[in-house]
């Protein structure tokens, strides 16, 4: 077994524990994983895109507006966590206008800051968000895991190869397959039961973990870049290992806000946004 292989299989069987040990005791100890990530999603994505050099009063305004969001991330109340990222995100949309157009910044800030605000708000603070997070976590995983094995037992049509050249369409369908499979027993260990509405959220999510990890592959190859950063050893960096995660948060995100706006039933503080799962 090589060096390179030995590192990556001990860093991630210490980021999963970690991960899985944060999430089984939720509080603080949650919230204060989903804003270091925030804070470390905002130092790749600005280092991949230049930020400081290209707009460096606006990259300063991303540390600032990320810590501020990664702070009430951690200690606040959720009820902030919108109208905040709203405000820093107009007020960043300014630097490109008044010094040309660079809307990497606007990107990298809303991308992480949301990806801390929608992890914690799943999780919430009761036993049902650490369900909720573990059917998340099962769908991404199958999916991200799975696609790799299916795409390269099976070959076949790539699947958008001027962005990932190894992904496949084979992969892909796999991949859902079996994201699915994993989001099913999740729920039917919790509930005993599996409905349509699951299943097509489970099928959602897996999608969109998918558009995740070609989303951030498209970034890469835009700007020239192999690996987001080298703080994981063996791995690359944290936006390479959580990208299909965070486009999966965001999607459950979304659909609970857009619930919640049109049926009026808004979760109390710390029930998580997927208190009915």
């Amino acid at each position: 077994m090589s060096r390179e292989l030995k590192l990556r299989i001990i860093s991630g069987i210490v980021m999963a524990a970690v991960i899985l040990t944060a999430t089984w005791y939720g509080g603080i100890m949650f919230r204060a994983i989903a804003g270091l990530l925030s804070l470390l999603i905002y130092y790749e994505w600005s280092t991949i895109t230049k930020l400081s050099d290209t707009n460096p009063t606006g990259y300063a305004w991303g540390w600032f507006s990320v810590a501020v969001m990664s702070g009430n991330t951690i200690f606040g109340e959720s009820s902030l966590d919108l109208p905040l990222l709203s405000g820093f995100a107009i007020t960043a949309a300014l630097f490109p206008i008044l010094r040309g157009p660079n809307w990497w910044l606007v990107g990298g800030l809303v991308y992480s800051a949301l990806s801390g605000i929608s992890l914690a708000a799943i999780r919430g603070e009761e036993s049902t968000g650490l369900v909720a997070m573990l059917f998340v976590f099962a769908i991404v995983w199958a999916t991200d895991i799975l696609a790799y094995f299916v795409g390269r037992a099976i070959g076949g049509p790539k699947l958008a190869p001027s962005i990932s050249p190894g992904k496949t369409w084979s992969g892909a369908a796999g991949g859902t397959f079996f994201g699915l499979v994993a989001g099913g027993a999740v729920t039917l260990a919790y509930h005993g039961s599996i409905s349509l509405t699951v299943l097509l959220l489970a099928l959602a999510l897996s999608i969109f973990s998918q558009i995740g990890d070609l989303f951030e592959s498209f970034i890469k190859r835009r700007f020239g870049v192999k690996d987001s950063s080298n703080l994981i050893p063996g791995h690359g960096g944290f936006m390479d290992r959580v990208d299909g995660l965070v486009f999966a948060c965001f999607t459950v995100f979304l659909i609970a806000v857009v619930h919640a706006a049109v049926t009026g039933d808004v979760p109390g503080s710390g029930d998580g946004i997927l208190l009915g799962f």
